[in-house]
């Protein structure tokens, strides 16, 4: 596996080796061996998936305090547009994003540790994300920052009147409104 830095100090996106031939593809997904000497330890205890239809918008989520999660995500079908955003209390990049397109085809993956907000758009007509997860999820600590928030600055690939949003996300507190964590 190849572990590339990005511009935000603790995000990776981690691109996977895979050995193609006539009968399909074999690839590691995840070697914890690997993982931890290069990113760090990080206890992964669930994995979660989903499924959605393009133009929708899952984000930004996060979980505050003893809640707080670290993601290893990928996509298994289809197409998505990942961003992570800093939301680190002491970060000299707070409020900025690195986005990454994840796909079935490149079967790359992005690490969001704990301290970001996370979201992804689906690009194609339907997606199954994958996400590994290092705490449970605690629906009284999560938040939702509005992806439609200009403070972002967010360069969305598609038209923003695209975007599929539910009315958590919608509802979204803006940035300058959160408690950084």
């Amino acid at each position: 596996m190849e572990y590339i830095k990005t511009e935000i100090d603790g995000l990776w996106i981690i691109e996977p080796l895979v050995f193609k031939d006539e009968r399909g593809y074999f690839m590691e997904s995840y070697k914890k061996s690997e993982f931890e000497k290069i990113i760090g330890k990080v206890d992964f205890i669930q994995d979660n998936e989903s499924k959605s239809s393009f133009g929708v918008f899952r984000g930004f989520h996060y979980q505050e305090g003893e809640a707080a999660q670290a993601k290893l995500v990928r996509v298994i079908q289809g197409k998505v547009w990942d961003i992570a955003i800093d939301i680190r209390k002491t970060s000299v990049t707070f409020g900025k994003y690195v986005a990454t397109e994840l796909s079935g085809e490149n079967k790359r993956q992005f690490f969001i540790p704990r301290g970001f907000a996370h979201g992804f758009l689906v690009l194609s007509e339907t997606a199954v994300f994958s996400y590994k997860v290092d705490n449970i999820y605690s629906p009284a600590h999560e938040r939702t920052i509005n992806c439609m928030d200009s403070d972002l600055a967010i360069r969305w690939p598609v038209d923003q009147s695209q975007l599929l949003l539910s009315q958590k996300d919608r509802s979204g507190k803006q940035l300058k409104e959160i408690e950084r964590i």
